[in-house]
């Protein structure tokens, strides 16, 4: 599963991905954000889920190639970006800039537990729609080709 730093960060290996920190806003406000973009196809679309009173979240999963392997991928579009996949559909080719976050859960019994997700910033269609195969082309010109002379004048 090969995926790309968002462009401008400062470079530090991290395996197939650069992470680096993004200086965001005025003086020295520096925040680490992780991101990744990858290429996949939508396999599942969910609904829109009302978590709390200030809390939405759409869920989707990607199918990525991954040499013999694949992998179905889930990801979540939160807040304001949940309508950001209306007008998609299951099985078209999409690539999908999202940042890693984690966070620590302590149960009532004491157990510490650690979730992952993959929140979406954008999502941008590939080649043509779901289905047909050819890419994006601009219509054909109402008026034919111009013929040309096979008869070369010298």
């Amino acid at each position: 599963m090969a995926f790309a730093c968002n462009p401008g960060a400062e470079q530090a290996a991290c395996g197939n991905a650069r992470i680096g920190p993004w200086v965001q806003g005025r003086g020295l406000s520096i925040l680490r954000r992780m991101g990744f973009k990858v290429r996949g196809t939508l396999h599942v679309i969910n609904e829109t889920q009302q978590v709390s009173a200030r809390f939405t979240k759409r869920e989707f999963v990607l199918h990525v190639a991954d040499g013999r392997y694949p992998q179905h991928v889930l990801f979540q579009l939160t807040g304001d970006r949940v309508n950001n996949i209306e007008g998609f559909k299951v099985g078209e080719e999409v690539e999908v800039e999202f940042n890693l976050r984690g966070r620590e859960w302590t149960s009532p019994r004491g157990e510490v537990k650690y979730f992952n997700s993959l929140d979406v910033w954008t999502l941008e269609r590939i080649g043509g729609q779901a289905g047909d195969g050819a890419p994006d082309l601009p219509p054909p010109p109402d008026d034919p080709p111009p013929s040309f002379d096979d008869d070369i004048p010298f």
